[in-house]
């Protein structure tokens, strides 16, 4: 009997834009993986290393932060300060033996719901090819 690989990735969502345009994924019924474990953020900016670090040592395959469009965010600079902050878990990530791939930031407006599909699908696809995340953290 053989085992396909279903990896677990965790997404953190911003409410105001990512998080409707996944809402808006599921009402239009777009096809896309079922890997993704929605959390919901007030900002992305808000997304602690910390809970990125968590997710990994708590068995995620990938995590993913999504959130507002520059010049959108609902908090001003939220998506500045999750750019800062997703350079900074990249680099922890690979100083600890984690493959950076398996973290990602992107960009999903509330009316973009075929954009979380294609983003969804492609970072699904990613960790699938990089295999499951064996616990290093």
């Amino acid at each position: 009997m053989t085992s396909r690989f279903e990896p677990v990735i965790i997404g953190f969502l911003c409410n105001w834009c990512s998080y409707t345009g996944a809402d808006l994924a599921g009402v239009a019924r777009l096809q896309y993986p079922p890997n993704l474990r929605p959390i919901r953020v007030m900002c992305s900016g808000m997304v602690h290393p910390d809970l990125v670090m968590k997710a990994f040592s708590a068995g995620a395959d990938g995590v993913i932060i999504l959130g507002c469009h520059p010049g959108a965010c609902h908090y001003v600079e939220g998506n500045t300060k999750a750019v800062a902050r997703a350079d900074v878990i990249s680099m922890v990530l690979g100083d600890i033996g984690v493959d950076p791939r398996r973290f990602e930031l992107q960009w999903i407006s509330s009316a973009e719901a075929s954009v979380f599909a294609q983003v969804v699908t492609s970072f699904t696809r990613r960790i699938k090819r990089l295999g499951p995340y064996k616990r290093k953290i």
